[in-house]
């Protein structure tokens, strides 16, 4: 599965956890971390969870290798690296305080395909 293809599937994944605020920077000429970074954030720390663990089980029922998962257990920040997609999964009060969309500003948004 190509990385865009994937960014697509793992959006779709996280909006079907009642993610909010999707959004898909594209890193390709801005960064070597990875293709895509994907975006988003829940109201509560169980909601948090419940996004990365359906990003984690979507991932593995493709066969794709999940990295790394890292913040799980207290759900404020969750990253789910997916290689060439890493998902970053936010509590609603630390996407504000990180803001990584202004972080990363020179990384082009995609449209999100749910």
């Amino acid at each position: 599965m190509d990385s865009k293809a994937l960014v697509d599937l793992v959006a779709k994944a996280c909006d079907d956890k009642r993610a909010e605020n999707i959004v898909v920077l594209d890193m390709k000429e801005v960064s070597l971390i990875a293709d895509y970074f994907l975006i988003c954030d829940g109201s509560n720390e169980r909601q948090v969870q419940a996004i990365s663990r359906e990003l984690k089980d979507v991932a593995e029922e493709q066969a794709i290798e999940v990295k790394r998962m890292e913040g799980f257990d207290q759900a404020r920040w969750v990253l789910v690296d997916l290689g060439n997609v890493v998902c970053h999964v936010f509590h609603r009060d630390e996407r504000v305080y990180y803001n990584l969309e202004k972080l990363w500003g020179d990384a082009p948004q995609l449209e999100v395909k749910l």
